[in-house]
């Protein structure tokens, strides 16, 4: 009893530190993130005074892409606040125990779920936003009457929206690998976009001020359009499958082998594994001698859960034991 008590104050301590390396990456992608939406505010600022002035459909496309970046970051800091705010004493009115055994730690992983969700409702408004850039080129295309040639002010604020996207995209991946965070990774494909939408809205504005032609601005506002129509889908599509727990078959074939290697081990039976925002989780049924003792099967579970962290990182690995045939 006191060896069993023992292993739990451990595993508690083991726990309360890798929460707190989780917590102090979310709290690195909120100040990145704050970045983010300085940036894009700036841009987008910029990018509708000038389309105004300058009258360039493609340029409006590309200040509401850019809107949607400020939208993206918002909501994204909002699920991390919520994944970062474990010390509250409870979730949806769920309260959290401080005691491993009375579900603490599964209740606070949960928490790590709502930075999923919230970059998924961040892939549905990239998406709704491409919609509208979408309808509003081909709009100007049918009114031809309306159009005319942009003003050469309005390669400025294209200009300027590429350079600063390709320094928030560069910041965003390099530090979302450094802290494997999806938020972070998430905001570094969308800035990714943001800047070659950028780049497309130069081309067409260079290219309808060369040859005089009113009617590219609209084409390269549905091209826009068409770009964050497809990053939206993307991000809305991996984020969805991680709420759906979908999880990596080649990845959870590794773990199924390094489990394996256990001579103890006969065969296993059943593994799943599990997002928790950026952290897995991992439950599994080994098949082991049906005349081991009690005491043996619980000193393999806890090993088996020792080697999947420090091998594979996975925080919490919960292993059942039956009997083999």
């Amino acid at each position: 009893m006191q060896e069993r008590q023992i292993h739990r104050q451990r595993e508690k301590a083991t726990w309360k530190k890798i929460q707190k390396t989780e917590l102090s990456k979310l709290k690195s992608a909120q100040h990145h993130l704050w970045f983010n939406v300085l940036a894009y505010f700036l841009i987008s600022v910029v990018e509708f005074y000038l389309a105004i002035v300058g009258h360039s459909q493609t340029l409006r496309a590309d200040a509401l892409n850019n809107l949607s970046g400020i939208i993206s970051a918002v909501l994204l800091l909002i699920g991390i606040f919520i994944a970062r705010d474990v010390d509250d004493d409870d979730l949806m009115g769920q309260p959290l125990p401080d005691d491993l055994s009375n579900t603490g730690q599964r209740l606070q992983l949960t928490r790590f779920h709502y930075e999923t969700v919230f970059t998924m409702i961040t892939g549905l408004i990239m998406i709704a936003i491409s919609i509208n850039v979408i309808y509003g080129g081909i709009k100007s295309l049918i009114n031809q009457t309306n159009q005319e040639v942009p003003k050469p002010i309005t390669l400025v604020g294209a200009g300027i929206a590429m350079v600063i996207m390709m320094i928030v995209w560069w910041f965003n991946r390099a530090d979302g690998r450094k802290l494997q965070n999806a938020a972070l990774i998430a905001a570094a494909q969308d800035s990714l976009s943001d800047a070659l939408t950028s780049l497309g809205t130069m081309v067409a504005i260079g290219g309808a001020l060369v040859f005089k032609v009113a009617w590219l601005d609209g084409v390269a506002s549905i091209i826009v359009g068409i770009f964050i129509l497809i990053a939206g889908i993307r991000i809305f599509r991996e984020s969805s499958l991680n709420l759906a727990d979908y999880f990596d078959p080649e990845a959870e074939k590794q773990f199924k082998q390094a489990i394996e290697q256990w001579s103890e081990v006969i065969r296993v039976e059943e593994l799943n594994a599990h997002y928790s925002g950026n952290m897995v989780t991992l439950d599994i049924v080994i098949a082991v001698d049906p005349h081991m003792e009690v005491k043996d099967s619980y000193r393999l579970g806890e090993e088996i859960e020792s080697q999947m962290l420090h091998q594979f990182g996975i925080v919490d690995t919960d292993v059942v034991a039956v009997p083999g045939q």
